[in-house]
Formats: structure tokens, sequence, C-alpha cells
């Protein structure tokens, strides 16, 4: 379901510095950066730029250069930038020689190919679904009132079928994730730090207007409902049941809820990230 092709693509990499210098390797590369064992020289040629974060996709060799790709005429715009590496959910506006073109486009010889990254904002209502080794952010997305669909062991398949039937933006690091044909909207994020995480998916998505906080289980991402304190009160620590009264209860997994120790802390992240600009 939903599968992905890896293209084959032939790679000349130039100088943009110096427009008329070639250099002198000529090599043969899929978007990982293996080898391949042969060149053919009556192939199409195009070259690509590739504006904003988007070089960091490609190999280190290849970043901030202009990228001469070779091409057989059926192969799309689309499947040769996916091919360097650059899922098709991180493009933004293609040009072709100055024009905008769709992502279905096939390059002619000697196009120039100008790839961006996409606009901030967010292309459908912001709900997502998060491979297993983003589990942090998924409560901090949660924990803003963000709907977000989450499993410590998601399979690929299962959130490539989840996203067949459930529109949603899938957020992960796996880029080969982001290239199956199942994946409309999605993210490949970049930091490593569940902080610097949400941060990202809330700039790239536009979300700091739309946070409602402190609505949703952060356990598994049902809404909370207000419960009175004697309905909880034998399951309280005695701390608790001296300096609170105020709680919310998930009726979906039961967890409790209250403006415990960590609270403060909640508090500044969803402030700072409420007022946070594009």
């Amino acid at each position: 379901m939903g599968g992905m092709q890896i293209l084959t693509t032939v790679v000349r990499i130039y100088n943009p510095d110096f427009r008329g210098a070639r250099r002198a390797t000529r090599r043969q590369i899929c978007f990982d950066g293996r080898p391949f064992p042969h060149y053919d020289n009556g192939m199409n040629e195009a070259d690509f730029v590739f504006r904003g974060d988007l070089s960091q996709f490609l190999p280190l060799r290849l970043r901030g250069e202009v990228v001469r790709v070779a091409f057989e005429d059926h192969q799309t715009v689309k499947h040769l930038i996916e091919s360097l590496g650059i899922p098709h959910v991180e493009i933004g506006e293609i040009l072709a020689n100055r024009a905008p073109v769709g992502p279905a486009y096939r390059p002619g010889n000697e196009d120039r190919i100008e790839v961006r990254p996409p606009a901030h904002g967010c292309p459908i209502e912001p709900r997502f679904v998060l491979d297993n080794h983003l589990g942090r952010l998924a409560a901090s997305l949660r924990m803003l009132g963000f709907d977000c669909l989450y499993q410590n062991d998601f399979e690929d398949s299962q959130m490539a079928g989840l996203l067949a039937d459930d529109p949603r933006i899938l957020l992960t690091r796996d880029r080969r994730l982001l290239m199956r044909n199942a994946v409309q909207f999605g993210y490949c994020v970049r930091s490593l730090e569940p902080d610097v995480q949400l941060r990202e998916v809330v700039r790239r998505f536009d979300l700091s207007g739309r946070v409602t906080p402190f609505r949703r289980c952060l356990r598994c991402n049902s809404l909370l409902q207000p419960v009175a304190k004697v309905e909880v009160l034998d399951r309280l620590e005695p701390k608790t049941k001296l300096y609170y009264d105020e709680f919310r209860i998930c009726r979906t997994c039961d967890q409790v809820y209250w403006k415990g120790s960590h609270f403060e802390r909640m508090q500044e992240l969803v402030a700072e990230v409420s007022s946070q600009s594009k």
C-alpha cells in the first residue's frame, strides 16, 4: 500500500560560484549516496537549485551546489527531487525556467529547475500522526490541544493505512516513510530535542494561534472531562488530597490530571509556543 519507488539519478556537481567550471568527478547516486555502476551519455540533463533548508536533505557533497541531473523522458520532477533525498511533502513551489510547474511536470533537456520549501501554514485541519520515535513530541502537541495519533509500536504500513483512510499530517524523521504515496501531508522533524521539535512543528504549520491547552489526555489523546474530587479521592496521594481541589479525568484510559508540580513549567512552554511567530 502506498509504495515508494526509488529512482536511479545521474548527478554531476557544479560550483554555483563558477558557472563555467565543472568539477572533474562524475558519479551516479541514489538519494542515500550509494554508487551505481553506469552512466548513459544519451540521457537528458537539467540543473536543479534547492532553496531554503532543502539542501540539508542532499548528500553532503551536493549541499550548496547547483546539481546537474541526468534523467529519462518519462521521469517527473517529483521523482527526480525525491531520488535526491527530498520527500515530496517538503517540496513547495517548483519553477522550471522561472515558470511555476507542478510535481507531475516532466523536465526538458537543459531545463533549470528551482525548488523551494513549503510556505509556513497548515494545509488541512491540524491533526497529526507521529511515528514511534516521537513520543515526547506527541505528548507535547496533545498538551497544546492537538489531535495526535501515536503508538510506541507503530509500523510504517500501519501509519500508511491510517493516512489512506483518515488524512492527517505525518510527523517523522524517516524520509523513506514520507516518500510513500499514501502520505499527502507531512514534515520531516529536524531536531532530536523534544522541545525544539515542538517549536519546529508549531512554526512550520503556524499553530501558535490554534493552541487550546490542557484539554487532551497526554496518554491516549482523548478529550478530558472535569471530575469531582470525591470521585477520585481514593486514587490520590496524601499531599495531592491536601493541596489540590480541581481535577480532570480521561474517560477512555481513566487517567486523572491536576495542576501539579509540573504545571508551571508546562504553562511557560504553552505561553512561549502560543506567542511564537512564523
